[in-house]
């Protein structure tokens, strides 16, 4: 576009330079929006994502739920549960719950109807909700879910999680692995590992009932805590469970006809499509 004017003599050789310069630095700066569009779409969608989770965490859902330790209670009650979904679905309404100390329940029901919803009730971890759940002051409280939280570190941290002041010795870690039939792991107490991507799901599982033979709670809470294990294997967990564990009160969530024996209760979970569910016994064997 210059060379005309400059091979007429119209501009000097420097103009050109300098025309030719500045069209550089406009291609580049438009360039730009061009060149980092990817990067600009991906950052438009990262902050939409921040705004949504801000917005989410700042919404506290309103609840009345509490769960209080009382000084001469003796049992697990819940008066007046009501429990819904974060999006608002009713899951139980106005329900009463008895847990007598030495008497093992069994709560079972189709998938979906809000069991683990009544385990984290229970355990204080679910704020979609009301009503007023006691426990007995100082009682040793453990729950065990489906897939248990196993923290990186040595086994023999994992094994005594979540008490950090445990003073459970080697030989009584090793005992419980035993019992929980982790026998082959007995040797690796010092070994640093992320325990939860080295062992499978059943032996996950098996971990957290040795933790549990090792913390001995008061009230053991396993929500299909046993799932991924077979009958025989499950039928030796929860025997060792009872023999070791004999003061526990055990209050299991599944669905296998297996464990009516070890259990003296049995609560039913029902609920409807769109109605919502009720807490029923049922009847006798």
């Amino acid at each position: 576009m210059t060379a005309p004017s400059f091979f007429a003599g119209a501009i000097t050789f420097g103009v050109m330079t300098q025309t030719a310069s500045a069209f550089g630095q406009v291609q580049s700066s438009l360039s730009f929006f061009i060149d980092n569009y990817t990067s600009l779409a991906e950052l438009r969608a990262v902050m939409d994502r921040l705004k949504g989770l801000h917005a989410a965490t700042g919404e506290k859902p309103e609840t009345t739920l509490d769960v209080v330790s009382q000084p001469g209670q003796k049992d697990v009650m819940a008066e007046g549960l009501t429990l819904a979904l974060p999006n608002g679905q009713p899951l139980l309404k106005d329900a009463r719950i008895d847990l007598p100390r030495g008497r093992a329940t069994l709560i079972s029901g189709a998938s979906g109807s809000g069991k683990s919803t009544l385990f984290r009730a229970l355990a204080g971890i679910w704020p979609f909700g009301q009503g007023h759940v006691t426990i007995p002051a100082g009682a040793r409280v453990l729950f065990l879910p489906q897939k248990p939280y196993i923290p990186i570190g040595t086994l023999r941290d994992a094994v005594k999680y979540p008490d950090e002041q445990s003073t459970a010795g080697d030989a009584e870690i090793v005992a419980a692995l035993q019992a929980a039939q982790l026998g082959h792991l007995s040797g690796r107490l010092d070994e640093e590992a992320h325990w939860s991507n080295m062992l499978s799901g059943g032996e996950q599982q098996r971990l957290a009932v040795a933790r549990a033979l090792v913390f001995k709670p008061d009230w053991l809470f396993m929500d299909e805590a046993t799932a991924s294990l077979d009958e025989p294997a499950e039928a030796a967990i929860y025997g060792a469970l009872k023999e070791r564990l004999p003061a526990a009160t055990i209050v299991s969530i599944g669905h296998r006809p297996t464990l009516k024996q070890w259990h003296d209760h049995r609560l039913v979970l029902k609920r409807e499509p769109g109605q919502v569910g009720k807490l029923v016994e049922a009847p006798a064997a």
